[in-house]
């Protein structure tokens, strides 16, 4: 098999609409490419698909005009479901693919439908304990599902479930906290606080940190913090470390998590499952702090995993004081045997395999498929990749 031509197995992996179903599918297709296969990712056109999938090399990118289902909008829902549709058929049309991975999200289920048209061995991934509605709907319908958590098995009616752990790029280790610091220009000796709500920012859990600040005055002079604000509240956020006097590196977005979560001596974070993951992988101490208005309550759900085997510690917002969220801060940052305890519990939900695991099932699916295992690159009329495809430019800090 080579690496490019007919015989190269093509793969298509739907994995747009948060980080949580991007992030985790970027690892697969890392995984994919170095077993000889040409990926393509399809995504949504929201800021932070198009903004993350700028750090895949070599890969395909195809945005489908997929919207969530959210506050009624059924119409608009049905449409942009049935323009993916096309949109996903015309691209497989250009090369044939011999398997589709869902991760999850309202750009799951075009492209598994149509990869079961053109006789693709489907698949799907389900990071959180309790899965969504989209996994809920297409796991009667794939070869195989994948979950991140075990208990997340009984919920899917697959033919076929299998608990590999949410996969996890490769860059997510652990190293050398000062040097990750000196690159957000931050002091590589102080304690470090990584606020986090996820790839589109928390508001929520931004008020909450900026309200436990004058509780914490006394901190300013020996800590700091790195928070990653979402688009809308990084100036206000801003100004509150500033009008404290805490030294901090705010950013609306970073695609280099990994970064952000070497450089924290703690995280207080939201809990989904991609998250999660990665704070597992990188032993990372967190404040959890659960999303309140997820689907299913599964943020909670995950969360409360992680704290039941002492991985994590949990704080519901609805239960958030101020002066709460600052005696867990100080205990977290203060406490270093607490940390220890908190980052040997980790271990066991870091599962460093899960995304060559899913790879290789892939594979050997692939491979008892009869015919060939791809059809031709999709060329423009230049003879370059297909105009869709983005270019792969990784972002800087």
């Amino acid at each position: 098999m080579t690496s490019s031509g007919v015989n190269t197995p093509f793969v298509a992996i739907a994995c747009g609409g948060t980080g949580g179903h991007l992030f985790p599918g970027l690892a697969v297709a890392e995984q994919l490419q170095k077993r000889g296969c040409a990926v393509a990712l399809l995504v949504s056109p929201k800021d932070v698909d198009q903004e993350a999938v700028k750090s895949a090399r070599g890969m395909e990118i195809f945005t489908l005009p997929a919207i969530a289902l959210q506050n009624r909008n059924y119409f608009s829902f049905a449409g942009s479901f049935v323009k993916s549709l096309f949109a996903t058929k015309k691209i497989f049309r250009q090369r044939r693919p011999a398997a589709v991975l869902a991760m999850g999200g309202f750009t799951s289920a075009p492209p598994i439908w149509v990869g079961k048209d053109f006789g693709a061995k489907t698949f799907l991934h389900e990071s959180n304990t309790i899965p969504g509605r989209a996994n809920r709907f297409l796991a009667r319908f794939v070869d195989e599902a994948f979950v991140g958590f075990p208990s997340a098995a009984a919920r899917l009616r697959a033919r076929k479930v299998t608990t590999t752990g949410t996969p996890v790029r490769s860059q997510f280790q652990p190293g050398d906290a000062a040097v990750y610091r000196a690159l957000f220009r931050l002091d590589p000796r102080r304690p470090t606080i990584l606020v986090m709500g996820g790839s589109q920012g928390a508001s929520g859990l931004n008020d909450l940190i900026l309200s436990a600040l004058p509780s914490l005055g006394d901190r300013a002079p020996t800590w700091q913090w790195l928070h990653l604000t979402g688009p809308n509240d990084a100036e206000k956020v801003k100004a509150a470390y500033d009008a404290r006097g805490f030294k901090a590196a705010v950013k609306p977005f970073l695609a280099e998590m990994d970064l952000a979560l070497g450089a924290a001596t703690i995280a207080v974070s939201r809990a989904g499952a991609s998250s999660l993951a990665e704070i597992a992988a990188m032993r990372l101490p967190s404040l959890l702090v659960p999303y309140p208005a997820a689907a299913d309550n599964h943020q909670f759900y995950n969360a409360q995993a992680f704290e039941t085997t002492g991985a994590a510690q949990l704080l519901e917002q609805k239960n958030a004081t101020p002066e709460k969220v600052a005696a867990l801060l100080r205990e977290l940052v203060e406490d270093a045997a607490a940390r220890a305890n908190i980052q040997a519990a980790l271990a066991q939900w870091h599962a460093p395999k899960a995304a060559e695991q899913i790879a290789d099932i892939m594979l050997a699916a692939i491979a008892r498929q009869p015919g060939p295992a791809a059809a031709q690159s999709p060329k423009c009329s230049c003879g370059c990749a297909d105009k869709s495809a983005k270019p792969s430019v990784s972002p800087g800090i």
